[in-house]
């Protein structure tokens, strides 16, 4: 049974893209200085600890849980067709 590359990047995307802008609007509802999660801007261009941060987050997190999804999809295609053949 094969993984579909696209759905996989496609679900893992929205889950992290979805939790990077969750977790940076619920530090802001709480009052959080956001230390931590403003690290963010080191790895995401144009990220802040803001309301527009937040979608930016979304937007890169979208981009690496899919890249990570396609990734993780089809090293499990290529051992599965090594392993099962």
């Amino acid at each position: 049974m094969a993984l579909r590359r696209r759905a996989l990047g496609l679900a893992l995307g929205l889950v992290w893209g979805f939790a990077v802008m969750f977790s940076t609007l619920w530090l802001l509802f709480q009052g959080s200085s956001g230390e931590i999660i403003s690290q963010l801007k080191y790895f995401y261009l144009g990220y802040t600890f803001g309301y527009e941060g937040a979608v930016i987050g979304f937007l890169w997190g979208f981009v690496d849980g899919f890249i990570f999804g396609v990734a993780v999809a089809w090293l499990y295609n290529y051992l599965s067709m090594k392993i099962y053949r």
